[in-house]
């Protein structure tokens, strides 16, 4: 009987907890030699569809346990990326424990690694190598800058890849740049990698063959920058950096109401346009004011144009000119810290929210975003570290080593 076919101990717990549906990739094992942030999102991903994920670790663990103890002592980088896993602890460099990881890929769909450039092909852990034993294995490798070119040995960190594809230089306010407030660039190669395994693996259910792929952080991040690459590339002039306005649509930012208070909207359309200044601004003579004829016009034009809106804000509290702007259908929004924004109402009402659990003690956190109706994300606990090394090394330790054709 093939592994991959048995449910994982989560899934057999929650259908004797009366959760009886099947999930997606229930039935496929993934083995990640991971660290970090980017491998590890693409994995979690696959543990909450019900894949069975066992994460590789070195005996001082993924070096992400260690990046903070904001949550619960725990750091919130490696309980957001890690839900869901296995943790075994192995020593790559001793046979034994070689061994037994070959064992375990024996019997594995995908594999998944992000080690530092040639460590993977020097493990014996290369797609030629892997692929020639296990021919219906996928290979995921995630790398800074791609395996080739004058990059590829050097060590690639968010912030640094973030600088190195101009995001940083959008970024931030016109006196200073700045770092985008999430890892971006570590997230864009997550999300890669997790849609490459998905489509790897159901190019396999028609071909019956497995498949290698990479994704650099670099090249994940340049597609997510495509529409200021396209506008630098054939527009006049670069995009400025703009704070939290949008750098070539106008009206679009925030704007100061009479009690100090911000307001964000966003006019997306010449209707828009329109609307705002008859219903809001109460000024029609402006939708043909040479100087806000169109978008273009109006970016040129912007400092004159939030001029005018907040003189006209000056008048409300940022409430009731939120108001108007809702009552006259152009898009608003409220600044939120990261504190108001788990407090929103939207998701308190869409019940959004669950319990996990961790090494110390039960966490909540965000559904995953795909909402699947008639079924819901496992959520599996955190491991600690080696939580299940013993099982994994009794469950392999009598399998076929090789397993003669490959999976």
């Amino acid at each position: 009987m093939q592994p991959s076919q048995q449910p994982s101990q989560q899934q057999s717990e929650r259908r004797s907890e009366g959760q009886t549906e099947r999930q997606p990739l229930e039935g496929v094992t993934v083995v990640s030699v991971e660290q970090a942030v980017a491998a590890p999102f693409a994995t979690r991903q696959l543990a909450d569809l019900g894949a069975r994920v066992i994460k590789v670790e070195r005996s001082g663990g993924d070096f992400a346990r260690d990046y903070d103890r904001a949550a619960r002592g725990q750091s919130a980088y490696f309980v957001w990326c890690n839900r869901g896993k296995e943790s075994v602890v192995l020593d790559l460099k001793q046979d034994a424990d070689r061994a037994l990881l070959d064992r375990i890929l024996a019997e594995a769909d995908v594999f998944v690694q992000n080690l530092a450039p040639g460590a993977a092909e020097r493990l014996g852990l290369g797609a030629e190598a892997l692929r020639a034993r296990h021919p219906r294995l996928i290979w995921c490798g995630v790398s800074g800058y791609g395996d080739d070119g004058p990059y590829a040995a050097k060590k690639a960190f968010d912030l640094l890849v973030q600088c190195e594809s101009g995001l940083v230089s959008l970024t931030g306010t016109p006196e200073s740049p700045a770092r985008a407030g999430i890892s971006i660039a570590d997230v864009a190669a997550g999300m890669y990698a997790y849609t490459g395994v998905l489509t790897a693996l159901y190019e396999r259910e028609r071909t019956g063959e497995g498949s290698a792929f990479d994704v650099a952080m670099l090249d994940a991040l340049g597609e997510w920058l495509g529409q200021p690459l396209f506008h630098g590339l054939y527009g006049s002039a670069p995009l400025a950096r703009s704070g939290a306005r949008h750098p070539s649509i106008s009206p679009y930012g925030h704007y100061r109401a009479g009690d100090g208070g911000e307001v964000f909207i966003s006019v997306q359309s010449d209707r828009d346009w329109v609307a705002l200044c008859e219903k809001v601004l109460e000024r029609p003579e402006l939708v043909r004011d040479p100087r806000f004829a169109d978008n273009p016009l109006r970016h040129i034009h912007d400092d004159e144009l939030t001029a005018i809106i907040e003189e006209h804000f000056a008048a409300f509290g940022a409430d009731e000119a939120l108001e108007r702007l809702d009552g006259a259908g152009i898009a608003t929004a409220r600044l939120r810290s990261v504190a108001e924004f788990a407090a929103h109402p939207q998701l308190e009402v869409r019940d959004r929210w669950r319990e996990f659990d961790t090494p110390s003690g039960p966490l909540r956190g965000l559904l995953p975003p795909v909402t699947v109706r008639g079924r819901e994300a496992l959520m599996g606990p955190v491991p600690a570290l080696g939580e299940h090394t013993d099982a994994v090394r009794a469950e392999f330790s009598g399998a076929r080593e090789g397993a003669e054709g490959g999976r």
